[in-house]
């Protein structure tokens, strides 16, 4: 990436569905543009610019396809009111209903039945039908990806010219009238915008994940600063914060953007970002995270994640680019869609060759215009969009759930292999279990005492990285103050090594350093049963057994995946009989212990070589067995989202229900964009060939073509209350 290389983000209005947003994609990367990504839902054009002289020409670029470039600002300023599409249709509204009940209800030489005033009536809907469909329809030709709007504009305004025609032909005569149809053309084009409308409405539904998370982001600041050698507070925008800046938090104030508390204490709501229903108690050195509520208290923080780089934007980033990994599904759908219009177009010529020259009518029909009808009607109730809209409405609601609920998935490719997996591989400790231990029982020998022991085990492993070690030292570091041990040496897997004033040297290790000494001490028992070995100038003086908490809801969670079919395995680097009995009271199906990470990494490539398989660990340390599995899930707090580790990532972490509902969600989504897609090929196979026939007429095959679109979009809204299991 160059230097002076920017991501910019443009704001397009009028995009309809995946093939506008296609159009537009390879208009972007023909000018050379690079990471192009175009989501016609949230209507953003992303792309990386190197030459910011460009964007000018980018932009009029896209606007010259037929959709509008708007500043976010322009967005935010026009939330809630009318927008472009909904006012072209409540200005065609009224004409259509005057011109269609004219032509139902009252005889031909009624005054609104008059040709001219037919044309003058029919005029501002054509027109507003050229400025909707036909510069898209244009726009998408340029482009090479005729969309939806080139068959639309296509019909109307056949049925527009062939009145024009008729009326110029036929004037004064009494069969005039046949030959009118500007009902028809306004009708489809105003029917088209009814549908468009309620389409816009219905994807603004599949988004609300993100406006909701928006919504939690936007707040003012309250920045602690000093004038004139006083402290006084300044209120500014969220987006002005700096790292380092210094921040006061009061009751019932939003925490604006990532940071440490350095005074003061709090009980902090992060329900909206966790999923975590109950407040959280937090002070000095805690870490918070912007977006969530001080439901009680006060606290004064440094700023640290400022801007795009808070947690919080990078959930909403990731849920806006949910559509960027599209479903292995979706790639027949876009073949399709591909072709399609172009396929339709080749359909109504067809239509019209075989009705007009081949087709013999009764008496009294006349048969050009029965052909031109009835290739109209084709290809107004096509509808590619319904195709173009199957994946990615249901991927937006099924991500936006999630993302609710705490659980972060990158991407529809995500969503459709986790809804396939057949095996979940979890790690043991810190996944199974919380990785908090407590001392269980302390063995020593004689002449010894425990407060002792507790006293060695403590300073050596106050040195150690270790999460055991840091456990140990967080439930004794009120009990020891003063070290006196020197020469502490690490060996990573095996020992902490130390030597004391009187040169007596200390080991506190795993049964290994146990194992290999000359003499054990009459009082105590060699085995491996135990957790930690204390030993003294080469002599076992003591052993330790730790237990570790199982985390809530796994027994639940295990069982619900395995009445799902899916096959639960452990996989873990401690000791067997540990990871046996613990299997044993979460009922997991199977145990591989005493696994070295090259070993978890070799079964995580066999699981997923023989079926799909999903690996759950913390996200660090198990981020090479991560990579290898078809699906890695990442548990972490929320303070340290691990964004690059895997493909879902769970905040809550020590509650492993969300991984089942992150498993349901998935495969409802699967479910839902299956039943788009039959909807979708069920609808085109049967209205195109009705519409051949000649049994519907154009102005009911636009307000068919019309609600296909709502009915797809309408199912992957139900995704978001839809029970689970």
């Amino acid at each position: 990436m160059a230097e002076n290389s920017t991501n910019i983000t443009l704001q397009v209005e009028g995009m309809d569905c995946t093939t506008c947003a296609l159009g537009i994609t390879k208009n972007l990367q023909k000018k050379g543009l690079e990471n192009v990504f175009v989501d016609f839902a949230t209507g953003e054009a992303t792309f990386l610019l190197h030459d910011k002289n460009k964007l000018k020409s980018i932009i009029d670029g896209i606007n010259d396809l037929g959709y509008k470039v708007v500043d976010s600002k322009f967005k935010e300023e026009n939330e809630g009111k009318l927008s472009r599409i909904e006012k072209r249709f409540y200005f065609s509204l009224p004409f259509t209903i005057i011109l269609f009940f004219g032509h139902l209800v009252f005889p031909h030489d009624f005054i609104l039945n008059q040709p001219f005033i037919q044309l003058t009536i029919c005029i501002p809907v054509f027109i507003i039908g050229v400025l909707q469909f036909g510069k898209s329809a244009w726009g998408s030709l340029k482009s090479m990806v005729p969309n939806m709007d080139v068959l639309i504009f296509i019909g109307s305004t056949s049925a527009f010219i062939y009145s024009m025609i008729g009326m110029w032909l036929h004037y004064g005569t009494h069969e005039m009238h046949n030959y009118l149809f500007f009902e028809t053309t306004a009708s489809i084009i105003t029917l088209v915008l009814l549908g468009n409308v309620f389409e816009y409405r219905s994807v603004k539904q599949t988004t609300t994940a993100i406006r909701e998370l928006s919504a939690i982001q936007a707040t003012k600041a309250k920045m602690v600063g000093l004038q004139m050698g006083r402290e006084i507070i300044t209120e500014i925008d969220y987006k002005n914060i700096v790292a380092g800046a210094l921040l006061q938090v009061n009751s019932g104030d939003k925490i604006p953007v990532d940071g440490e508390i350095i005074a003061g204490d709090a009980t902090i709501d992060e329900a909206m970002l966790t999923g975590e229903s109950m407040p959280v108690e937090k002070t000095i050195s805690h870490k918070v995270i912007g977006g969530t509520i001080v439901v009680n208290g006060n606290l004064r923080m440094r700023a640290e994640q400022v801007g795009d780089q808070t947690v919080l934007s990078k959930i909403i980033d990731l849920v806006k680019k949910a559509q960027q990994a599209k479903p292995a599904i979706q790639k027949l759908g876009d073949k399709i869609s591909a072709i399609f219009v172009p396929v339709v177009l080749g359909i109504s010529i067809l239509t019209f060759v075989i009705n007009y020259f081949v087709i013999d009518f009764p008496t009294g029909i006349d048969a050009l215009q029965e052909a031109m009808m009835r290739a109209i009607a084709v290809l107004v109730i096509s509808c590619p969009c319904a195709m173009g809209l199957a994946t990615p409405t249901a991927v937006m609601v099924g991500i936006g759930r999630a993302a609710k609920m705490g659980i972060l998935i990158k991407g529809g490719n995500t969503l459709e292999e986790f809804a396939k997996i057949k095996n979940i591989v979890f790690d043991k400790t810190g996944t199974l279990t919380t990785g908090e231990f407590k001392i269980k029982n302390i063995d020593y020998s004689v002449g010894t005492t425990e407060k002792e022991i507790k006293e060695i085990v403590y300073n050596l492993e106050l040195k150690s990285s270790h999460p055991i070690a840091r456990s140990i030292v967080s439930e004794l570091k009120n009990g020891f103050q003063s070290p006196r041990f020197i020469n502490i040496n690490e060996e990573k897997g095996l020992c902490i090594t130390a030597s004391d004033a009187e040169n007596n040297v200390y080991k506190v290790g795993s049964y290994k350093i146990a194992s290999q000494l000359p003499s054990i001490d009459g009082s105590l028992q060699l085995n491996d049963i135990h957790t930690i070995y204390v030993v003294k100038n080469n002599v076992l003086i003591a052993t330790v057994d730790l237990e570790d908490t199982i985390k809530e809801n796994v027994k639940e969670m295990l069982q619900t995946l395995n009445q799902q079919g899916i096959d639960t395995i452990m996989l873990s680097g401690d000791r067997r009989k540990k990871c046996e009995d613990l299997a044993q009271k979460i009922s997991i199906n199977k145990v591989f212990s005493e696994q070295s990470p090259s070993q978890k990494i070799e079964l995580i490539e066999k699981f997923t070589r023989e079926t799909p398989t999903a690996m759950v660990g913390d996200g660090v340390n198990d981020a090479p067995a991560l990579a290898k599995a078809t699906v890695g899930i990442s548990l972490s707090n929320a303070t340290q989202v691990a964004i690059q580790s895997a493909q879902i990532i769970l905040l809550k972490n020590n509650d492993l229900s969300l991984l089942t509902k992150a498993h349901l969600i998935s495969k409802h989504s699967l479910i839902t964009i299956k039943q788009n897609f039959f909807w979708a090929f069920f609808y085109n196979i049967i209205a195109i060939p009705v519409a051949a026939f000649g049994l519907l007429s154009p102005t009911v095959g636009a307000l068919t073509m019309a609600f296909s679109d709502v009915i797809v979009i309408g199912n992957s809204i139900r995704l978001k209350t839809k029970k689970l299991l």
